[in-house]
């Protein structure tokens, strides 16, 4: 569905996304995750044709981004990260004008604009102004204009910014709930690790225009972390023995032992007549602070190349 080969995009003399080489099968999920400034939104813009590579390529459902837009644009869907719908105008009416921009009759319009406020939980509300919406409903409304016309392949800009959890966690469950339905295609940015972790069967970590990592979120941890033992010792001696048979570290009476099977660990750790015997598994967070040194939950300071795109 989607495959890129030395992907470039340049502002001037920063390079924002770095010979990227990306490749997304028809029907997956992939969460793109990296700070602000990463390349994520730059990576989707050129992948939507909204924006010209500088150098590389990249197809989208078959197609040329560069030379074929048109037909790109008729197969995808995206949502970006503010609202796509007219403040003064009613959702429902959005829905079929949006509908009727790609093409679709009136008639056709208005029942897809109804399949989608019936599938999204907007049925109260889809003759509302937007402007009286909540959050949530915008959001799960531009999700319904991205998909108004049956598209292959979704691209969601940071779907959940700014949602309450409850709000987040319905409109996670409709993502999910379209490529179960649907076999629809799904790329999303995301700062949210419990969104990539629960939702996607891949993850793929850029910094600084780059992947620096691309794999199942369970592999992810497993590979580049490992879960962490804790064991807890009566005394600092028996904790110098236990890190001296186990090859962990100490810190006073505690051992710290890191491996990709953390319960394993920990039973045959148990003869050493530990105290308290804590596993404790890593996050995503863990996995990308282990691969570019810094935290995802901190974003980063570097928000001029995404500012730029």
């Amino acid at each position: 569905m989607i495959q890129t080969r030395e992907l470039t995009k340049r502002f001037k003399d920063v390079r924002a996304v770095d010979g990227l080489d990306l490749t997304v099968a028809r029907g997956e999920l992939v969460a793109l995750l990296g700070p602000n400034g990463a390349g994520k939104s730059t990576t989707l813009r050129m992948l939507t044709t909204l924006i010209p590579p500088t150098s590389g390529s990249a197809t989208v459902a078959g197609f040329d981004v560069v030379r074929q837009q048109r037909e790109v644009r008729l197969r995808i869907g995206y949502i970006g990260q503010g609202n796509g719908a007219g403040h003064s105008q009613r959702g429902r009416d959005e829905l079929i004008s949006q509908g009727r921009a790609y093409g679709m009759g009136v008639r056709a319009a208005r029942a897809r604009a109804g399949e989608l406020i019936d599938s999204l939980g907007l049925g109260e509300v889809a003759d509302r102004t937007v402007s009286t919406l909540s959050g949530g409903q915008r959001r799960r409304l531009d999700i319904a204009m991205g998909l108004i016309h049956a598209p292959e392949l979704l691209f969601l800009d940071e779907p959940s910014t700014g949602l309450d959890p409850q709000n987040r966690a319905n409109l996670q469950e409709h993502i999910v709930r379209l490529r179960a339905e649907h076999g629809t295609t799904i790329v999303l940015t995301t700062h949210y690790l419990d969104e990539a972790d629960s939702m996607a069967e891949r993850v793929v970590v850029i910094d600084h225009g780059r992947i620096v990592a691309d794999d199942t979120p369970r592999r992810l941890k497993a590979v580049h972390v490992g879960d962490r033992v804790i064991l807890g010792f009566a005394s600092e001696s028996a904790a110098i023995e236990a890190a001296r048979e186990t090859g962990g570290t100490r810190h006073g009476a505690e051992v710290r032992i890191t491996g990709e099977d953390g319960p394993r660990i920990a039973a045959r750790s148990a003869v050493l007549g530990p105290i308290s015997i804590e596993v404790v598994r890593p996050t995503l967070d863990d996995v990308f602070l282990t691969l570019t040194g810094t935290s995802l939950r901190e974003g980063g300071a570097a928000e001029l190349v995404e500012a730029r795109s």
